[in-house]
């Protein structure tokens, strides 16, 4: 855990706080204050414990928020973009309203890796994208969600999302939302939840180009209602209100990988299986390699619940989001049954 705090590990956000002693502060893993001496510091599970030991939070890494949460300062911008989704949103402007537009740029880059201004040429994509499928015409979502002319509207949305205006191409609504294990990536269609993956998963890549494939679709961020769902049920699975989630999932994959993975869902909440059991009810005990690709290459973590799956001595091995979390799952599950 020192080792993590000293090299700012996102991974072990949710595991532990530091308590720091020599100023009585707790601080989360990825903290970037100056990094204290070993004997200066010990470890505790969850903020609880280190405010009942008499630490306050630090002032830096605020460690009572969840981890990617949106900051205070951007919360009211955000706020005005939602409200005026179809705006443009100049430098000059958001100077006029007390943001510093340089700081907004260094922000969506280095958590969501485009610009403020590519943010909301997405969104405003997006916008545009849900009208033409709701059935309103090209040109009235063009200029309803502030394109001066059809002709940019389309190409603008053509380089963006790969399809002309109109055409049969879908489009994956993406964006992050905290947990207390670290920041998640949503994907949704219109169709349902297609996308669950923690933020530093090593085959993040990988899994949206696979997804992309298949559903014949290109990504854009912005805001979409099934977002807001599935932040809100995974907040009450933390929470330990929520035991099963209600939410329409779109999982395409051969057959083999939706048996494996409707085997999955029906894994009780506090259960756990071991590879050679779900290979077993999958209906092939010899298959056991064959599952844990399966599990390997599921694209939505929590709700599709391969944490559940564990090693026959009773391990907790082969998660994408890391073992340490795949125990963080099990155990918080076990304590909320």
């Amino acid at each position: 855990m020192y080792r993590a705090l000293v090299t700012k590990d996102s991974h072990y956000e949710g595991i532990f706080v530091v308590g720091v002693k020599t100023t009585g502060i707790f601080c989360r893993p990825t903290c970037s204050a100056r990094k204290p001496k070993r004997q200066n510091v010990e470890f505790f599970k969850n903020v609880e414990e280190a405010l009942k030991n008499g630490y306050r939070a630090c002032k830096v890494c605020r460690p009572t928020k969840a981890f990617g949460e949106t900051p205070d300062w951007l919360v009211p911008l955000l706020k005005q973009v939602e409200i005026q989704p179809e705006k443009k949103w100049k430098d000059a402007e958001l100077g006029n309203m007390g943001f510093n537009p340089s700081r907004v740029r260094r922000y969506f880059k280095k958590h969501h890796g485009i610009t403020f201004q590519a943010y909301l040429r997405m969104n405003r994509i997006n916008q545009a994208f849900l009208k033409i499928k709701e059935g309103e015409s090209v040109t009235s979502a063009a200029f309803s969600n502030g394109y001066d002319s059809l002709s940019g509207f389309s190409e603008t949305y053509k380089n963006m999302t790969g399809f002309s205006p109109g055409t049969k191409g879908d489009l994956i609504t993406v964006n992050r939302i905290p947990t207390p294990l670290g920041p998640v990536m949503v994907g949704v269609t219109n169709d349902g939840l297609c996308l669950l993956e923690f933020t530093d998963r090593k085959m993040l890549e990988t899994q949206i180009a696979t997804l992309k494939k298949r559903l014949n679709a290109e990504m854009v961020t912005g805001k979409h209602p099934m977002i807001e769902k599935v932040e809100q049920q995974l907040k009450e699975y933390f929470e330990g209100s929520r035991k099963e989630f209600d939410l329409p999932l779109v999982v395409p994959g051969s057959d083999f990988q939706l048996k494996a993975w409707k085997a999955l869902i029906e894994i009780p909440y506090g259960v756990t299986r071991s590879y050679k059991q779900q290979s077993n009810v999958v209906g092939n005990i010899k298959a056991v390699r064959a599952v844990a690709r399966a599990n390997g290459e599921n694209r939505i973590s929590i709700i599709i619940p391969c944490h559940r799956i564990i090693g026959s001595d009773g391990s907790a091995v082969g998660y994408g989001g890391g073992v340490h979390r795949k125990q963080w799952l099990l155990k918080h599950e076990f304590e909320n049954q």
